[in-house]
């Protein structure tokens, strides 16, 4: 919630007994008796003075278009000539990425043309567990993505964050008890989850990451490999913010692919069969997306590069193993560019291998070893539809796409003194 916050209860100016002098009031002393309900997530007083440690820096850009604001909330005629609102470079902003695998947070301030992180969260909830069979939300799955909900909306009162938007994607619009579980996650947290659009989904990850294409003319691809749902968006280039020409979104992303094609017998035969089904499935669900940008594609390869720039965990996890991390460091992944061609190298070497293989390998581990065939596999067909040279690895996307629609919203002192953002 963007504005102020009415002082303490009692802090009004006072009159003394004494001679009838008149005592100065006193400081506000924070939130203490305002009128905020308990645990409202993401509803918090102004930022404190105090500054926390960075911990990260990503370089801003300008806005296509930020969400639209609710209305203004009743000012407390308390409030009035108490708190000022704090200057926009001091305020802390929020986003929450609720996907089918990952719970996400950032909270950063504006810093010039950049902001820079105060702090963040990233917990795997796979939340879209079990949804290709049941078209529901689990208890088990919900009652994860709660646990990291609360761990969030506890940042954001320590954080005293003015202005936050929390999206959920794929998993809560294909389940029929979606809604439901907004609704609970608002009851129990006080963040207002909103379910986007898939076309909304891929707009906000070209405006986070897109600062890391290759420079170039012509048109480029960005895309981002989920939990539930993988997209596809064609832009073009030279502007300070790209246009976006023509994008796709298929159900298929790490969890949902997965799922779908089931348990898969441990023997090399199995798995290199399951590999083809999968690469089919996507191949299938692109198909006319592909059709669509092959002109697009002779274009670009008529300026002299096909530009590609991918957002995801997969990406980001083949390439540590390039690097040969043995940990994951984001310092050197993100930005990173590298040959196409050894991706797909390592997609396939992936493929092949046994769980026990993939759960050995750093930056793997077991918590990824059962999804990032999947991945690969949606890699390899983005790789045939758009048959780049060189790849792009963006360890940013719809988080940062929020935040920089939050702080174009904060900045513009037309802008509402209290708003919510969904």
């Amino acid at each position: 919630m963007a504005g102020t916050i009415p002082p303490a209860s009692g802090q009004g100016p006072r009159f003394g007994s004494k001679k009838g002098q008149r005592k100065k009031p006193r400081k506000p002393r924070g939130n203490a008796g305002s009128n905020l309900p308990p645990g409202s997530a993401g509803k918090t007083k102004p930022p404190a003075a105090r500054s926390a440690g960075s911990t990260d820096t990503c370089a801003a850009a300008p806005i296509v278009s930020v969400p639209e604001p609710a209305p203004p909330l009743p000012e407390s005629p308390r409030a009035a000539g108490w708190v000022k609102s704090m200057p926009h470079y001091r305020q802390a902003y929020a986003a929450i990425d609720l996907g089918t695998n990952n719970c996400r947070l950032l909270i950063a301030r504006p810093s010039g043309e950049h902001f820079v992180v105060i702090d963040a969260f990233s917990r795997v909830v796979r939340l879209g567990e079990g949804l290709a069979q049941t078209g529901r939300l689990s208890d088990a799955a919900m009652d994860r993505a709660l646990a990291a909900l609360h761990v969030c909306a506890d940042k954001l009162r320590k954080r005293n964050v003015h202005l936050a938007r929390s999206v959920a994607t794929e998993a809560c619009r294909r389940a029929t008890n979606g809604q439901q579980f907004i609704d609970r996650v608002l009851a129990e947290t006080g963040i207002h989850l909103n379910i986007i659009t898939a076309q909304e989904e891929a707009r906000l990850a070209v405006l986070g990451c897109h600062i890391l294409l290759e420079q170039g003319t012509g048109p480029a691809m960005i895309f981002d490999i989920g939990g539930g749902s993988t997209e596809m968006v064609l832009v073009e280039t030279g502007e300070t913010v790209p246009r976006i020409l023509d994008w796709q979104s298929v159900p298929w992303g790490v969890v949902s692919l997965t799922e779908s094609i089931g348990a898969i017998a441990d023997d090399p035969d199995a798995r290199a069969v399951a590999y083809a089904e999968m690469r089919r499935r996507v191949d299938e669900g692109f198909a006319d997306f592909a059709q669509r940008v092959r002109p697009m594609r002779s274009a670009a390869r008529g300026e002299g590069r096909i530009r590609l720039l991918g957002t995801s965990g997969t990406v980001t996890t083949l390439a540590s193993v390039h690097l040969e991390l043995p940990q994951y460091d984001r310092r050197a992944v993100d930005g990173l560019v590298m040959p196409a061609e050894s991706m797909r190298s390592i997609s396939q070497r992936l493929s092949v291998m046994t769980p026990a293989e993939r759960v050995a390998l750093p930056c793997i581990g077991r918590e990824r070893s059962d999804l990032v065939v999947a991945g690969c596999a949606i890699l390899e067909s983005i790789l045939d539809i758009w048959p780049a040279d060189r790849l792009g690895i963006a360890d940013r996307g719809i988080r940062e796409g929020i935040l920089r629609s939050l702080m174009a919203i904060g900045a513009d002192p037309r802008g509402p003194k209290r708003t919510e953002a969904a």
